[in-house]
């Protein structure tokens, strides 16, 4: 293995908010300018590729890397996360009945964007705003392919955990008539079937 051959490498916080370019010739020695650059603390760095969070442990590996490689550095118990896309919407379209919606989506979107679990946890009206996006009419905030089929995925999840929410709150509902008719004396009404969602 050579040593001593400094290469120029992006790297960038576990956020990606704080990205800096930086030369290294070493594993070592990029771990030893990081503090300086992106402002964490020296100890409990781990340096992953910034695309699919593949580890980078050792100089062998290092040594490896094709120079501008883009480098996450995460610090303590920190996780690798995909970049999902950036909502911005630009304020200066004249269909304004859409534009509302429009903006609406991409917040949501936005919101959704360090942790797609959090949709379970949406209303109603936002999961229906979601189910019915077009991520054709988002093409200004969406750029590329990838972050195309997660606009994909989110419409097609939102759809399915209104539907769910929708049917429980209909058996919620049935059971309310259940025991209203019981407790008015009109005990013969057998409870309503329940079929499994």
């Amino acid at each position: 293995m050579e040593d001593g051959i400094n290469k120029p490498y992006k790297i960038c916080d576990v956020n990606r908010e704080k990205k800096k370019g930086i030369v290294a010739s070493t594993l070592e020695d990029l771990l030893t300018k990081v503090p300086e650059k992106l402002g964490l603390p020296s100890e409990n760095l781990t340096v992953v590729l910034e695309c699919d969070g593949t580890e980078v442990d050792d100089e062998e590996y290092f040594f490896t890397l094709d120079p501008d490689t883009s480098l996450m550095i995460l610090h303590g118990t920190e996780k690798w996360a995909p970049n999902m896309p950036k909502c911005q919407v630009s304020l200066d379209q004249t269909d304004e009945g859409s534009l509302g919606d429009k903006t609406q989506v991409a917040n949501l979107v936005g919101r959704l964007q360090h942790n797609l679990c959090h949709i379970s946890l949406l209303g109603g009206q936002d999961l229906e705003l979601l189910s019915d996006m077009d991520p054709d009419s988002l093409a200004d905030i969406v750029t590329d392919r990838d972050n195309r089929i997660i606009l994909e995925h989110i419409k097609e999840a939102s759809g399915r955990i209104l539907l769910e929410k929708r049917q429980a709150q209909d058996a919620m509902e049935l059971l309310k008539l259940y025991h209203q008719s019981v407790s008015n004396g009109t005990e013969d009404v057998s409870p309503p079937s329940q079929e499994r969602v």
